[in-house]
């Protein structure tokens, strides 16, 4: 059997998904930066989205079950050779269409009208003029409002039947319709457009007439309903680390299977200070979950001795968590499934068939870090999630706050917080690091607002003094950021005296490190995690 799901199989899961939570809309990816975050503002709005790639058929964007169409932005020019085209079922299909930047440069290029280098590129803020108040989209807005844009094209003429509804000073046709195909050249999607949210909406609802039905009672009602058809009578073995998306999945698919249900806890020796006993005490002890628990340290670390590079040690890691699933399994009787927490954000970010206008930026060892020969079936039921709505499903779960809440974790664990090869010396060093960064960010009260929060033992060594002493340490990285679902982030607005209280102690306790930094780099143009 194979990790990868048949292209028959995924439309299945994708038509039941589309059909449990209503009208689907479609989020046709030209390559944005941004295309996810439409898909989420969609999302937001209580309204299920799917992004495909801008080459999907429409066989498989018919099975989604399809309300609208939404095209998003590219960083390509409508008029080159190998330009993105517009996909025919697009018009032909008849669909509410809401077409973003490029996407609206493609409406016009393809439907007669034209598309030229802009003699004024608009990147930043725009005053937007609506032309056309009794227009649905702008219902409720202003006449007057902030824009973002993005873009070195421009629409000069527009195809038969389209007028203008909206301008800025350097994009004349900036809003243009024909009744059923909307093109903004701005991006509502971004929170720079004071007024992006209600555009959307009024697209969604009073344009494309669609209910807001997707809410996380009924994603939990008719997931447990699609598990246990995909599942049958079969076991599963789900991978358990303790955070939000496998305890989530794992409660889940326990609501659906019951006691088919195994999941298996392996103590890396990656894990956070406390973490395998503080898991093994919620999820085991309280939430009842059936848990075996491993503990592979010496297998893990064996594997990464020598190792350098951050993708290889993502990829011997994913191997090292196969094989340990596979051995217990084959203690367990027949096992055809294995449960993973993967999201979309990891779907999306590791550039999977799923979604081939994106970049690769980094393997998730949930998603393209798994070895081919992989000798189980893969149930992901949070596959098509952000990290928010996993957070409500949780909560609708009856999970407790401190797992709902709790600070991503990556998969590889502190191995790609240590810069360099990991050894049990530098996991103790950096273990210890972030266990004071998180009692800090606690203590101030700040935990929920921060995404993440975390110490990076970097491989440099620093000159210092203490006790009249030179000393000669290692330098620390402290890295916390705000964010929504991790697509971006910014670094966190710390107060100078939590910064202080974390340095001053990692510094004295932490008697191998004699500095600590402070990374201020937003996501883009870094990731993250450090590797």
């Amino acid at each position: 059997m194979s990790a990868h799901i048949s292209e028959e199989r995924q439309h299945s899961v994708e038509t039941m998904l589309s059909q449990d939570v209503g009208k689907t809309v479609v989020v046709v990816d030209f390559g944005s930066q941004y295309s996810q975050l439409i898909a989420r503002r969609v999302r937001e709005l209580r309204v299920y989205s799917h992004l495909v790639p801008y080459d999907a058929t429409w066989e498989t964007v018919s099975s989604l079950n399809p309300g609208a169409v939404i095209l998003s932005g590219g960083p390509s020019s409508v008029y080159e050779p190998n330009a993105p085209r517009l996909p025919k079922w697009v018009l032909d299909s008849g669909l509410p269409v809401l077409a973003i930047c490029y996407g609206l440069q493609l409406i016009a290029h393809e439907m007669g009208g034209q598309v030229a280098p802009a003699n004024v590129k608009e990147y930043g803020p725009a005053e937007l003029q609506v032309e056309d108040e009794s227009s649905p989209l702008f219902d409720g807005l202003p006449k007057s409002q902030r824009v973002w844009m993005s873009h070195g094209d421009s629409v000069i003429s527009l195809p038969e039947g389209f007028w203008c509804i909206g301008s800025t000073v350097a994009s004349p046709y900036s809003v243009v319709t024909n009744g059923k195909i909307y093109g903004l050249q701005f991006h509502p999607e971004v929170v720079h457009t004071h007024y992006g949210r209600e555009i959307i909406s009024n697209f969604l609802f009073k344009i494309a007439g669609l209910e807001p039905v997707w809410t996380p009672s009924h994603f939990i009602e008719e997931s447990i309903q699609r598990i246990k058809d995909e599942v049958g009578q079969a076991k599963v073995i789900c991978a358990l680390s303790g955070g939000v998306d496998s305890s989530v999945a794992a409660t889940l698919i326990h609501k659906a299977i019951g006691d088919r249900l195994v999941c298996i806890f392996v103590n890396n020796g990656l894990l956070r200070l406390n973490e395998a006993e503080e898991v093994l005490g919620v999820l085991r002890d309280q939430q009842h979950l059936n848990i075996r628990y491993v503990d592979a340290t010496d297998r893990f670390l064996s594997a990464l001795h020598g190792v350098m590079d951050p993708e290889e040690k993502r990829k011997r890691i994913g191997e090292c968590f196969i094989r340990v699933f596979e051995e217990e399994a084959s203690k367990l009787g027949e096992i055809e499934f294995l449960a993973q927490g993967t999201l979309y954000p990891d779907v999306i970010e590791s550039a999977t068939a799923d979604t081939k206008a994106a970049a690769k930026i980094k393997t998730h060892h949930n998603v393209g870090g798994l070895p081919p020969d992989l000798k189980f079936k893969l149930l992901e039921p949070l596959k098509y999630l952000f990290k928010d709505e996993v957070r409500e499903v949780g909560k609708n779960l009856g999970l407790p706050d401190h797992i709902v809440y709790r600070h991503p974790f990556p998969g590889p664990g502190l191995a790609v917080r240590i810069i360099g090869e990991v050894t049990p010396e530098r996991l103790d060093i950096v273990r210890r690091c972030d266990a004071i960064v998180r009692q800090e960010i606690e203590k101030a009260g700040m935990y929920r607002e921060i995404w993440q929060a975390f110490a990076v033992l970097t491989p440099i060594r620093t000159v210092g003094v203490m006790g009249d002493a030179r000393t000669y340490g290692y330098l620390v990285a402290v890295r916390a950021v705000t964010s929504e679902d991790a697509m971006t982030a910014h670094w966190a607005r710390i107060p100078h005296e939590v910064l202080d209280s974390i340095g001053s102690r990692i510094v004295n306790e932490v008697h191998e490190v004699t500095r600590v930094v402070y990374d201020i780099t937003n996501k883009p143009p870094g990731t993250i995690e450090w590797e």
